[in-house]
C-alpha cells in the first residue's frame, strides 16, 4: 500500500523530493519516463479518489487548467490511495489584477459543475442545517452557541443553485499564476456546496457587492471553523462569524 504502488506508473519512476501539500496527504515531485509530476499518498477512500480524478478529467475537457491524473500502466487513476498528476508551473497570486483572475477562474469551474453529484461522504454547508456530520465536519464537537452562529451564516444560503466549489481559493498557496494561465491545485475541500464559499476573495476579487460579500464572507468563515475546529485557525474563522 502507498509509495510502493508507485511502480504501477511504470519501470521508470522515483520520487524527487516532498512538496507542500494538504493536511491529509503526502505530496511529492516524482520524475516520470524522465518528465516531472507530482504523486500524492494518502488514506481516502477509492470513492472519494474516484469523484476527485473524475472532477479533474472533465475540467481538463472542458479547458479549464487543474493538474490531470496521469493512468497507471494498466489505466487505473488511482492505486492504493495513490495519484499521480501533471505537474504544475506558476506563482501564488499577489495583486488584485491576479485575484480578479482567480474569481474568473472559480466562476467558470461554478458554470462547468452544476449538478455534479456530491463527493462521497460530505455535506454541503445548507446539509448541516439539518445535520451535524460530514466527513472532516462534526458540528456536535463544537460549542453550541458556535454551531448557531454558522448555522446562522449557512441559512441565509438556502436555495441558491449549488455547484462544485475548490473549498479554499482563498490560500495562495492553492492557486498557482503564470501570464497567460490560473491553475488551482489542492482538490482536497472541493465538493458540491453553494458557489459563494469560493467568493470571498481577498481585494473583494469577485466584485460582490457589500450584501453578497458579506453572507459569501461569513458563510466561508463559518465553513472553515468548522472543518478545522479546533485548531488555532479555527478559532480564530469562528471569531470572524457574527453572533446571533
Amino acid at each position: 500500500m502507498g509509495w510502493e504502488s508507485l511502480d504501477r506508473w511504470g519501470d521508470d519512476v522515483v520520487r524527487v523530493e516532498p512538496l507542500v501539500g494538504g493536511s491529509a496527504n503526502d505530496v511529492w515531485s516524482v520524475r516520470l519516463d524522465g518528465r516531472l509530476v507530482v504523486a500524492r499518498s494518502g488514506s481516502r477512500s477509492d470513492a472519494d479518489l474516484h469523484w476527485e480524478t473524475e472532477l479533474l478529467r472533465h475540467l481538463d475537457r472542458e479547458g479549464l487548467p487543474v493538474p490531470v491524473p496521469i493512468p497507471t500502466s494498466d489505466g487505473r487513476l488511482f492505486a492504493d490511495g495513490l495519484v499521480v498528476m501533471t505537474y504544475v508551473e506558476g506563482e501564488p497570486p499577489t495583486t488584485e489584477s491576479d485575484w480578479r483572475r482567480v474569481a474568473d477562474t472559480l466562476r467558470r469551474l461554478h458554470t462547468l459543475t452544476q449538478g455534479w453529484p456530491q463527493r462521497p461522504g460530505w455535506r454541503s454547508s445548507t446539509d448541516l442545517l439539518h445535520t451535524t456530520t460530514g466527513t472532516k465536519v462534526a458540528l456536535d464537537a463544537m460549542p453550541p452557541e458556535a454551531v448557531a452562529r454558522c448555522r446562522a451564516a449557512w441559512a441565509r444560503l438556502v436555495g441558491r443553485q449549488t455547484c462544485v466549489v475548490h473549498g479554499n481559493p482563498a490560500n495562495p498557496g492553492n492557486v498557482l499564476v503564470t501570464a497567460d494561465r490560473v491553475t488551482m491545485i489542492d482538490w482536497d475541500e472541493a465538493h458540491v456546496d453553494v458557489p459563494d464559499l469560493d467568493l470571498a476573495l481577498p481585494h473583494n476579487a469577485a466584485g460582490l457587492d457589500d450584501d453578497a460579500h458579506d453572507v459569501a464572507a461569513q458563510a466561508a468563515a463559518a465553513w472553515e471553523a468548522a472543518v478545522c475546529w479546533k485548531d488555532e485557525y479555527a478559532v480564530r474563522r469562528l471569531a470572524e462569524v457574527r453572533a446571533v
